[in-house]
C-alpha cells in the first residue's frame, strides 16, 4: 500500500529516528534552523513534528531554550511497564477469545514484517513494528479507549525497547517470545496468553532495570 505522508509527518519519521539512535542527544537544545537545513523542511513542519514528538514524550519544550530531547529515565520506564503489565495481559488474552481470521491474519502478517526487520537491522522501524504487533494481538478484543492507551504506552516505552534490544541475543529472545505469543494466541489458548505476555513485559522490564541503573545512561548522554 503507498503511503503519502505530509511533510510534518516525515519530519517527525527523520527526527525520531536521530533520537532512538542517541544522535540527538538528551538535554541538548535543538537548532530548529539547523535541523530544518540539513532535513529540507521550512519551519512550520518541523515545529509540528517537534510538537508531536513532545507529545509522545520523547521532546519537552522549556521558555527560552525550546525544545529538548528528554533524557531516559527510570522511573518513567518503570511506570511505562508496570502500567503495560497491568492492561496489556488480559486485553490480549480477551482478544484472542474474539478474534477472527482475518484478526488472526492480520497479526501474522505484523510479527513477519517484525521479523523481517529484526533480520535486517532495522532497529528504529523495529520498535514502531513491534508496537503493531502488539496492537494487532489486542484490537479484536479491546475497546477504543483500552486501545488508544495502550498505544500510547508502547510509544512512550519505545525508547527503552530500542535500548534493551541493544545487548547480544536479546533480538533472539524477544523474536521466540512473540513468536510464542502468537501461536497460542491463534490457538485461543487465553490463560497462555495472559501469562506468556505477563512474562514478555516483565522480562523486559526486568533487563531495563540493570540496564537503566548502570551505563545505558551514560551512554544516552555522551
Amino acid at each position: 500500500m503507498l503511503v503519502i505522508q505530509t511533510i510534518s509527518a516525515q519530519a517527525y519519521e527523520l527526527v525520531r529516528e536521530r533520537i532512538l539512535t542517541g544522535e540527538l542527544a538528551p538535554g541538548v537544545p535543538l537548532r530548529q534552523e539547523t535541523i530544518a537545513l540539513e532535513l529540507g523542511v521550512s519551519k512550520i513542519p518541523l515545529l509540528q513534528a517537534f510538537t508531536h514528538l513532545e507529545q509522545d514524550g520523547l521532546l519537552s519544550s522549556h521558555p527560552n531554550r525550546g525544545f529538548v530531547v528528554r533524557p531516559l529515565c527510570a522511573a518513567e520506564a518503570e511506570e511505562v511497564f508496570a502500567l503495560r503489565l497491568q492492561l496489556e495481559p488480559d486485553a490480549t488474552a480477551k482478544a484472542c477469545l474474539t478474534a477472527t481470521d482475518e484478526d488472526r491474519n492480520r497479526a501474522a502478517q505484523a510479527l513477519t514484517a517484525l521479523e523481517q526487520m529484526q533480520d535486517e537491522g532495522e532497529t528504529v522501524r523495529h520498535v514502531a513494528q513491534n508496537r503493531a504487533f502488539h496492537i494487532a494481538l489486542i484490537r479484536p478484543g479491546a475497546g477504543l479507549i483500552t486501545c488508544q492507551t495502550i498505544e500510547r504506552l508502547h510509544i512512550v516505552a519505545e525508547r527503552y525497547v530500542h535500548i534493551h534490544l541493544e545487548p547480544d541475543g536479546r533480538n533472539a529472545r524477544a523474536k521466540q517470545e512473540h513468536r510464542q505469543l502468537l501461536e497460542l494466541w491463534i490457538a485461543g489458548a487465553a490463560k497462555q496468553v495472559r501469562v506468556a505476555m505477563k512474562d514478555h513485559i516483565s522480562g523486559t522490564r526486568k533487563d531495563l532495570r540493570k540496564q537503566l541503573r548502570g551505563n545505558i545512561l551514560a551512554h544516552s548522554t555522551s
